[in-house]
């Protein structure tokens, strides 16, 4: 047979006030039986010691020896215990003879009738108590004898019923019970305003949905791949998921240290601490570029601060790209432009019936623009920097400055190593070049002067230019992020810079900055490589001038091409 299912409260307020009945109600039992066996001992002692107390007053009552000594004491007697039953609180006061005949009685019908208990060791001169069932039912009674010249003339024996002493005992049970009673009324009451405190507080929930609700809180931290950082109202660390502990590179215990102990860069840890939303703002740490949103939490006070981060490397790194891909196509519609115009003039020659001068205007032509691709790819056979530098050369040309490869640049083909990406090279020395044509511009001789070459330590990049340089003051804050002498555009300044000391930094390189020596800044860059045979191969030569064929399409090889000059001179558009 099933047992009928005990229904249990579903709500936080129910289980707490059903705890608190449940343990009053053991507490109040348990005190109430205490209480009852204790207070009905010590009841039945009080008793026993005030009929004892009353027995004798009225055995040592000379009124009551010489009531004795008449022919009829109950008519004395009689009235006189009634008077000390009413006034001392007992339930019967009776005086017999030795012999146990009642003289008198509450009852005076029972007068005269032999006494209903023991009184041997009262004969004796004794006085006891005893609980002992008599005419008036179970009492506790005490019995103490009458002496007059020494012999015992009578004996009085005065008791309290058995079931005045339990009333006095449940009187206070009862009290007991009331005040368990009031107890709990007032726990009901405490709980009812808690419990409404509380739903105020956990937005109506009750713990089940509480419980459920933390469960896909921790499933959503730990499956976003984003970061996710949530900071109290000292800007300390409240929570944090996994995927922010690895974009900001973090580890060990950080909830409750402060954002500033970190150790991120200072420009991140001042967006954390801004108490103004942030919105895709792009901050770099030592290996990774993020978009970092911020949010306040309020709730009539500041709670605190809602962090956001993704990672943007990918991205910054594809977008360096585009930028180097959108210059090559500016630099291939500056080629098509003057091609244009070249071919132009060699038709109108030939239409005024100058062939001759048409054919040498052309071979000279064709001969200058194979001369300068072969001069690229002597000094940089690499093919991903000899395209950079022809399309950085006509992007340069067009903004009025030369664009020069310095006569100690040497790099054969296949040196760089895989660990070594054709991205990361474009991102350095697309942005050191980008960075020198700015500050070159509108200067007397414009001029940009490019390195890239080997030594004992690895690969050298070198980038000088004839701008107004850097001053020493600022020779480490000019690669934070932000830091810039130009006007901010829509998208920010400073970010070129600090994404170059970012790849350097990958690879375990440096990068430093001093005055160039014709004046400007010269921006370094060493990264260590592996050995690699200096003999450059076939197949890499032919890439590299593939590569510088892109930029110069339009053209055919010439017959002849010059040897190596100290100095490579990159006019670009010009060619």
């Amino acid at each position: 047979m099933r047992l009928p299912r005990v229904p249990t409260p579903r709500s936080l307020a129910g289980q707490l006030f059903a705890m608190q009945a449940v343990l009053i109600a053991v507490l109040v039992a348990g005190y109430a039986l205490f209480t009852y066996i204790s207070d009905r001992s010590q009841a039945e002692e009080a008793a026993g010691r005030q009929a004892m107390a009353v027995a004798r007053s009225v055995a040592d009552a000379p009124s009551v020896r010489a009531a004795i000594r008449t022919p009829d004491p109950t008519r004395s007697l009689q009235p006189y215990a009634t008077r000390v039953q009413r006034h001392t609180g007992v339930d019967f006061v009776t005086i017999m003879d030795p012999r146990g005949i009642r003289w008198t009685h509450p009852d005076e019908d029972l007068i005269g009738q032999h006494f209903l208990g023991h009184t041997s060791r009262a004969l004796d001169g004794q006085s006891f108590t005893e609980t002992y069932t008599g005419t008036l039912g179970p009492s506790v009674r005490a019995v103490t004898p009458i002496s007059d010249g020494g012999r015992v003339v009578g004996l009085v024996s005065s008791g309290i019923k058995v079931e005045a002493i339990t009333a006095r005992v449940q009187d206070q049970v009862t009290a007991l019970l009331g005040a368990a009673a009031g107890a709990l009324a007032l726990g009901a009451v405490g709980t009812y305003v808690i419990n409404a405190r509380l739903r105020r507080h956990t937005h109506g929930m009750n713990a089940a949905e509480l419980s459920r609700m933390h469960d896909y809180h921790q499933a959503a931290l730990h499956a976003v791949r984003e970061g996710l950082l949530m900071l109290d109202g000292q800007y300390r660390v409240a929570l944090i998921n996994d995927g922010g502990r690895e974009l900001l590179g973090v580890s060990g215990e950080v909830v409750g240290l402060s954002v500033a102990g970190l150790g991120l860069p200072a420009p991140l840890t001042g967006a954390l601490l801004s108490s103004e939303p942030r919105m895709d703002e792009v901050h770099l740490t030592e290996t990774r570029v993020l978009a970092v949103n911020t949010s306040p939490v309020s709730g009539g006070e500041r709670r605190g601060t809602v962090v956001t981060l993704r990672d943007v490397t990918e991205l910054q790194s594809l977008m360096g790209e585009l930028d180097s891909e959108r210059g090559f196509t500016q630099a291939l519609r500056s080629q098509a432009h003057e091609a244009a115009n070249r071919l132009h003039t060699v038709v109108s020659l030939i239409e005024l019936g100058r062939a001759d001068e048409a054919v040498d205007f052309a071979t000279a032509e064709l001969e200058l623009a194979q001369a300068l691709t072969d001069q690229v790819v002597a000094a940089v056979s690499e093919p991903v920097l000899a395209a950079l530098l022809l399309g950085k050369a006509a992007q340069a040309n067009e903004r009025g400055v030369e664009l020069v490869v310095s006569e100690e640049s040497g790099l054969d083909d296949g040196l760089l190593p895989p660990s070594l990406p054709a991205r990361d090279l474009v991102t350095i020395l697309g942005n050191l070049i980008d960075n020198a044509v700015d500050a070159a511009q509108g200067s007397v001789g414009a001029r940009v002067t490019v390195t890239a070459c080997t030594d004992e330590e690895g690969l050298v990049l070198r980038v000088a230019d004839t701008g107004a340089g850097v001053a020493p003051a600022h020779a480490e804050a000019v690669f934070e992020r932000g830091w810039s002498t130009k006007p901010a555009g829509p998208g920010g300044r400073g970010l070129g810079l600090a994404l170059v000391r970012q790849a350097v930094s990958r690879h375990g390189g440096t990068l430093t900055v001093t005055e160039a020596a014709g004046g400007g800044a010269e921006f370094e860059v060493r990264m260590p490589l592996p050995t690699v045979g200096s003999a450059p191969g076939a197949a890499g030569r032919s890439g590299a001038e593939s590569a510088a064929a892109v930029l110069l399409a339009d053209r055919v090889p010439g017959p002849a091409r010059p040897a190596r000059t100290p100095r490579t001179a990159l006019p670009g558009g010009d060619a």
